[in-house]
Formats: C-alpha cells, structure tokens, sequence
C-alpha cells in the first residue's frame, strides 16, 4: 500500500515542479515541505488560471467584440471589476486549501482515488466519472440552494457574492468572488465525491481546474443556449431572482427539484 499510495505523491510532486520549478529557484521551494508546495502551487496556478481567463475573455467580450454582445451602459466599470478581484484575492488562499488537503488525503489512502485508468478499464473509468459527476452536480445544486435557504448562512457568507445582481455589474471576474468559506463550501461536494465512488486523481485534478475556467463563463450574461448546460443565461437569472437555477454544469438538478427558470420565460426579479 505505501508502494501504490508513493504514486500519488510523485504525481503531486510533478505538478509542484511544473509550476514551482519554473517560477521559483530550485533551491528556495525544494526545502518546503511537500504540503506547504502543494498549497503555493495551488494558489499561484489558481490565480492564474483566474487572471488569464477573465483577462481573456474580458477584453474578447468588452472590447473585441463591445458591440456585439452589450449595450455600452451594460458593461461594468472598471471599478466593479477591480472590487470583485480583491474580493477574489482575499478569499484565494483559503480557497486553495480545500485541494492541498485533498491532495493530502489521497496520499494518506484516505479516499476512493485510483492512481492510473488502467487499473480499471476505459469502460469503468466512464461509468465512475459519469458517477462523479452526478455526486458533483448533486452536492452543488444543494450546498448552493441551501447557502441562500438557510438565513445565516446567506447573510454572513453568500451574500457577498450576490452584491453582483444585475449586467452592469457581473463580469467574469465575479465569477470567484465569495466570501473565503463560500467559496469552499462550494467546491466541497468534488471533495465528497471522491470518498463515495472510486476517482482518477489527474482527471480529479483536471476538474478542479476546469471550475475555475467554468465560474468565468458563466458569469459573463452571454446566454449560449447549448441544452442542457447551466449557462451564463441561466445563471444571470439567479442573480437576479435569488430563487432559480442553482445548478452548476447542466439544469437537470434544477428541473428535477422545481428551480429551473428558462432565460425566455424572463421572470420578475426578487423583492
């Protein structure tokens, strides 16, 4: 078991030297502790992967393309932008926490992770990260519902995030910007999943990125109408109404518990 559980921490010491190795001298992160990598990886690629995506895909919508998707009095100042990155940052080092410590578990031999898919087929790794997946979606859709169901909650925590509720002022950059405990409490369900249903750590790992690429485009108000994805159209009208689409990739959750509000129907916003 110590020989299998070794394969997981060579493969976070990989993913360490490929952000650490190149942006750190040798010398300064090798003495860190393997933990105390993991976290520093996490969070430089987190920021990363936030910055270079919302850049992206702010300056595409904003202005390549300023005339073809917003009305000039709908694209938010630079002021909102730059008070939902703060928000952002203050909240990156707890948010990359949550995947240090689950790292951490899968080294110990804690959870339900497999190192390599040909330990259990193509046929079986599809099924389980169907599996996944569904757990994932499930968890989200509920944490998400009962952070606005449960008063408190939505008081102290999530309401920091819903200060962004009309056009104007969400922007992809909204898109990670919780409260610290908001933002964990949201991704946990991944966590979850992978102590229920046996996981490929890499595609757990590539997941996990994928969020951060996900939460900055659905934030951006383009309704793509791809069904049955939970796009930004859909998660525009959450921020408006507080009481529809709290889904995450796709609107089964939403349809099946009775929250799902297409962007057609158009409905009134919350008093």
């Amino acid at each position: 078991m110590d020989e299998y559980l070794q394969l997981f921490v060579s493969e976070t010491d990989w993913y360490n030297s490929i952000v650490l190795g190149s942006l750190l001298p040798e010398n300064l992160w090798k003495p860190l502790a393997h933990v105390l990598q993991s976290w520093l990886r996490n969070y430089i690629a987190g920021s990363l992967v936030y910055f270079i995506f919302g850049g992206l895909w702010c300056f595409y919508i904003y202005y390549l393309k300023r005339h073809v998707y917003f009305p000039k009095d709908t694209i938010p100042s630079k002021e909102a932008i730059l008070l939902q990155i703060w928000v952002t940052m203050k909240a990156m080092p707890l948010y990359v926490s949550l995947p240090t410590v689950s790292e951490y578990m899968v080294e110990k031999g804690w959870t339900r992770c497999y190192s390599s898919i040909s330990e259990v087929g193509w046929l079986a790794y599809i099924a389980l990260l169907i599996a996944y997946l569904v757990i994932v979606e499930f968890g989200i859709y509920w944490m998400h519902r009962e952070l606005h169901d449960i008063k408190p909650l939505y008081k102290y925590l999530h309401a920091t995030h819903h200060i962004y509720n009309k056009q104007d002022t969400l922007s992809p950059f909204a898109g990670l910007a919780f409260h610290p405990l908001d933002g964990v409490l949201q991704a946990l369900p991944h966590v979850i999943a992978f102590f229920i249903v046996p996981t490929h750590f890499f595609t757990h790992e590539l997941l996990l990125f994928c969020e951060g690429v996900w939460t900055t485009n659905i934030h951006d108000c383009i309704h793509g109408n791809v069904w049955p994805v939970m796009g930004a159209g859909y998660h525009t009208i959450h921020h408006t109404t507080y009481r529809h689409n709290y889904g995450h990739y796709t609107i089964w959750m939403d349809w099946m518990f009775g929250t799902l509000s297409d962007p057609v129907s158009k409905p009134k916003k919350a008093s």
